[in-house]
């Protein structure tokens, strides 16, 4: 990424990660930045082949692993508690002995919130995903959907108003047409928090249709090779999908992946 003016939000610094003694290097070199836009935000999307390491960097950003060498800093500092990270898995995350309302409103509970107000803040959330009207069923599955149950896990991610949200290839199980409309649910939610949003997938048109950059990995012993900037408008819609621009840059990501992958 160019040398701007904006403050570093996520910063990793020539990362390793080794196992069996070192004898098996899944990361060498890494080297990952993204930077904190203001009133915008971040929406970078990191695209490799199985195995690379993806979802390894975010579980180094969200501080539930560590590399066996290399630095980690958000917003300029290590990896703490204070700093506001959320994490949406590909795997529903909720608990499933708990109700909608409750999973969302959990975050808020640890804070030691009142019940009446932090359940009036998770109801805000809850409409904002479209699940009004469902708060009361238990997060599990079949009583909710796929797709339902992503949005339970997304309405919680930004409950607590995180800085970064990190999504490891969270529509990767749900079939195409509630796939593409989690795709447009996230689009606004994006434009409408100016989150710093770090997504996993392996969806090209995914990548393109959601992301301001894309970010390449190639197989083990993987670093990024390539960045591609998306120069698409922030706002998107399913006509995006149509334009002849969102069109070569689908076929201009297709061919960096083919030849990251010789």
């Amino acid at each position: 990424m160019e040398d701007t003016n904006f403050e570093n939000i996520i910063e990793l610094r020539n990362i390793q990660q080794t196992y069996n003694g070192g004898k098996t290097v899944i990361l060498q070199d890494l080297d990952f930045l993204i930077e904190n836009k203001p009133a915008q935000g971040e929406f970078a999307v990191i695209l490799g082949p199985s195995g690379c390491g993806k979802s390894t960097v975010l579980r180094y950003i969200a501080g539930l692993q560590k590399p066996t060498a290399g630095e980690i800093l958000i917003n300029g500092k290590p990896k703490d508690e204070a700093q506001r990270i959320s994490m949406v898995f590909q795997r529903y995350s909720s608990l499933p002995w708990m109700s909608v309302l409750d999973n969302v409103s959990l975050a808020l509970k640890f804070q030691g919130i009142s019940k009446s107000e932090r359940d009036e803040r998770a109801m805000e959330f809850i409409q904002l995903v479209g699940l009004d009207g469902h708060e009361h069923k238990f997060a599990q599955y079949p009583t909710l959907s796929g797709g339902q149950m992503q949005r339970v896990a997304i309405a919680r991610s930004l409950i607590s108003n995180p800085e970064i949200i990190l999504m490891d290839e969270p529509f990767g199980a749900l079939d195409i047409n509630t796939r593409l409309q989690m795709q447009d649910l996230l689009a606004d939610i994006w434009t409408k928090f100016n989150s710093t949003i770090v997504f996993v997938t392996h969806d090209i048109q995914e990548a393109v249709y959601l992301g301001d950059d894309i970010f390449i990995m190639k197989k083990a012993p993987s670093k990024f090779v390539k960045q591609i900037n998306i120069d698409l408008p922030l706002e998107r819609n399913s006509d995006t999908k149509r334009e002849k621009h969102f069109i070569e840059l689908v076929q201009f990501v297709e061919e960096q992946m083919v030849e990251v992958a010789r």
